[in-house]
């Protein structure tokens, strides 16, 4: 098969080894794989493939078709349209994933759509509702919301009924975000705006000491994101003030059974919305397999509203 590889740096696309399904997995011919942050710094040497995963094929998401069956497997056929959450090895050909942790693709959706939908809105609906516990009436600040984690974490908020602000640094991409159902604002002084119930923070230390200033009383800061940087200081005494929380979170590394919770969470609340077409998957720009390096440049390039998927 061919597949994405990252060496020393740099990024090529390759022949590899046919996988095998092993015990309780699907062989899935992928058709659409989503690019994400963690590609950028796998590719930089920062953010290294967990154990098990394959080490020089980048992508967390897929979606494809099942074309075998590993022993045991029996949740999906041959045939099947899935989508799944990896530890790495999306961006190929052919994948290997556990039946549990793969999901159907949504009724009459594309398949660039399915490929940008795991990692992106099970990162967005974990972190907002499994970790922050966002409830109807809360007030949401999405730092960074232009990307594909944002657009989801605004449209699952105001999806159960909470007041969305986003902020985006990028002037021409504010109004696309807007049309999610955010009140977009520019990311300088954004603590005016507040006080915030929850905030999803997709940039970084930078906004640490403003956004525990901007919580309301019992508010909650979910991390998901620091390209921008890992390292703040931080007043105690205005989290204690506050009874404020602070947690971080990833997928990539989890256990199977985390990753299958996960997904079964976003079949639960996620997919129904997905189907119906009250919420959708924005993409940005798709790029063959053969251009992913081309791809991997549109994403570094950023002033992107949605996602960038890789087509086989």
């Amino acid at each position: 098969m061919k597949a994405v590889t990252v060496r020393d740096g740099e990024l090529f696309v390759s022949d590899h080894p046919d996988p095998e399904p092993g015990s309780g997995e699907l062989l899935v011919r992928v058709l659409a794989a989503g690019l994400n942050g963690a590609d950028m710094m796998q590719r930089r040497g920062l953010y290294p493939a967990p154990p098990g995963a394959p080490q020089e094929i980048p992508g967390l998401e897929f979606a494809g078709e099942v074309v075998a069956l590993g022993p045991g497997a029996r949740r999906f056929q041959e045939g099947d349209r899935v989508m799944a959450v990896v530890g790495g090895g999306g961006q190929a050909e052919l994948v290997t994933v556990h039946e549990r942790a793969a999901m159907p693709v949504p009724g009459g959706l594309g398949w660039p759509e399915a490929g940008g939908i795991p990692e992106t809105f099970t990162t967005a609906h974990d972190a907002l509702f499994t970790q922050a516990g966002l409830k109807p009436g809360e007030h949401l600040l999405v730092h960074g919301a232009a990307g594909g984690v944002g657009t989801a974490g605004i449209q699952l908020a105001r999806a159960t009924g909470a007041r969305v602000t986003a902020t985006v640094r990028n002037e021409q991409l504010r109004a696309g975000v807007a049309d999610f159902g955010a009140e977009v604002i520019d990311p300088a002084g954004f603590e005016e705006n507040g006080p915030f119930d929850v905030i999803l923070e997709l940039v970084g230390a930078p906004n640490l000491g403003a956004n525990v200033r901007s919580l309301a009383t019992l508010g909650r800061i979910v991390i998901i994101g620091i390209s921008a940087g890992a390292k703040a200081e931080l007043n105690l005494g205005a989290l204690m003030g506050t009874r404020a929380r602070i947690m971080g979170s990833t997928l990539r590394p989890r256990p199977l059974e985390e990753k299958a919770a996960a997904a079964r969470a976003l079949e639960r609340s996620v997919l129904p919305l997905i189907e119906s077409g009250s919420v959708r998957v924005p993409v940005h720009a798709t790029y063959p397999l053969d251009q992913a390096a081309e791809a991997y440049d549109a994403f570094a390039a950023g002033g992107k509203l949605g996602k960038i998927v890789l087509i086989t």
